[in-house]
């Protein structure tokens, strides 16, 4: 391990993160960005960016008297394929340590949540506190698709830019759900005679299955879809074969539930469907909240449009999520040559290294925040929420709390977009409107 010094206690991780060490400072200061992080900095042409564990931690910071000329120590930590610079008060040294002597952690230890600590080890008479770095950045290492395609939020929504693209296509599927479910509804009248029904035991198996493999929570929100795709579901695997046995088997379970174009880049017919479904608003200053914003590529797409809805208003987008390498990352996103071809063309610049990013306008429309949306969310009143396919990752008492926020925090006149297979419970005290693939809610007058 690598060990270094928070605030006068012994730190340590795994060599195997540690990409170098370093000094550095004059890091470059990126607008809308956290608190504990400090800026960007140029490692050898690489743009990576810079966290101050100490603000992260809320361990004290020694005053910087020379701020202008101070060299920090710099680990440089690669997690999964991102890297990262992290400022620490001292770098000691390398140290061998036996696996089997580490103990579990414990809270006394620590200024820092125990969650964040894999445990705590001697070593020359000292004890070190090993910090979790896959965990701190809530990275699941080797596993970067998987989160690519089923992380927003508590997970990030799915890459559902191949949906996007293929809309007839997703229809014809879904039709083809309804029609094999009615099919099934039939076979079973003829078959409940021969054999006993086991479907709702098989339906409370593949719940718990959904909410172990994808921290998918079956409630009122989304069980109208999930009891209709169970029927299909188990026409499609034959009889007996319904269980889920593992995490593909729940991705392929869940492929139909997904919304058009969440957390990827939007095609423009998509763009230009969120453009009609905005609600008319004359107002100065408009403010937006999109809870598990992801790596940002949603939380970009909707800037655009709102900039095109409201060239005249204030724009402030509250986008929020628990991953913390995606709301770091996102300040810095640079745009994919197909993408900047496309509809955002008007939004982007060209950097110097001929890599697309967004204007500045779009940039400091949007703050970017390392934020539970299940905890206390201190916002301002809100014009719209986007929150597509957020609410079924979390479990039943996150998704009533969340809700009677959007509740509180949402203006009269304001929208919620939720994902096009979940229904905001009756009661709610708002009212549905569909217009093609979005559903949009407004509070009840």
């Amino acid at each position: 391990m690598v060990s270094f010094s928070l605030s006068g206690k012994d730190y340590g991780v795994d060599i195997m993160h540690v990409k170098e060490i370093a000094k550095a400072g004059q890091f470059t200061y990126v607008p809308n960005t956290l608190p504990f992080v400090l800026g960007v900095y140029n490692l050898r042409g690489d743009i990576i960016p810079i966290i101050d564990l100490r603000l992260f931690f809320n361990i004290p910071v020694p005053e910087r008297t020379d701020k202008k000329n101070k060299l920090e120590s710099l680990l440089i930590l690669s997690v999964g394929e991102q890297t990262f610079g992290v400022v620490v008060d001292k770098i000691d040294k390398v140290l061998g340590v036996q696996k089997g002597k580490i103990q579990p952690p414990h809270p006394l230890f620590g200024d820092i949540n125990i969650k964040y600590i894999s445990g705590i080890v001697e070593a020359d008479k000292r004890l070190y506190i090993l910090l979790d770095i896959a965990r701190i950045f809530n990275a699941r290492v080797g596993e970067e698709e998987k989160d690519r395609t089923y992380t927003k939020q508590v997970f990030h929504a799915p890459d559902a830019a191949p949906q996007a693209q293929n809309a007839p296509a997703r229809k014809n599927a879904a039709d083809a759900m309804n029609a094999r479910a009615a099919a099934a509804a039939k076979s079973s009248a003829s078959e409940k005679d021969s054999a006993p029904d086991t479907s709702a035991q098989d339906l409370k198996f593949i719940i718990e299955s959904l909410k172990t493999y994808r921290k998918f929570t079956v409630t009122p929100l989304n069980e109208q879809w999930v009891n209709a795709r169970f029927d299909s579901w188990k026409e499609e695997r034959g009889k007996g074969k319904s269980q889920l046995q593992n995490e593909n088997d729940a991705d392929l379970f869940l492929s139909l539930f997904w919304s058009p174009c969440t957390g990827a880049w939007w095609t423009k017919a998509f763009a230009d469907s969120v453009y009609k479904a905005l609600p008319d608003n004359t107002a100065k200053q408009i403010c937006v909240w999109n809870p598990g914003c992801g790596k940002g590529m949603e939380t970009y797409s909707l800037a655009c449009i709102l900039r095109k809805k409201y060239p005249e208003a204030r724009l402030r987008i509250y986008a929020q999520d628990i991953d913390l390498l995606s709301v770091s990352n996102a300040p810095l996103m640079s745009v994919p040559d197909a993408v900047a071809s496309d509809w955002y063309a008007p939004f982007l610049t060209k950097k110097a290294n001929g890599e697309y990013t967004f204007t500045q306008d779009v940039k400091d429309s949007i703050m970017f925040e390392y934020h539970d949306c299940q905890h206390t969310n201190p916002l301002p009143g809100i014009d719209i929420i986007f929150a597509r396919d957020v609410l079924s990752l979390l479990p039943q008492s996150g998704q009533e709390a969340v809700i009677a926020d959007f509740d509180e925090k949402l203006k009269a006149n304001g929208s919620i977009f939720v994902g096009e297979n979940e229904t905001l419970p009756v009661g709610s005290g708002f009212v549905e409107k569909t217009i093609g693939a979005l559903k949009v809610y407004t509070k009840n007058k």
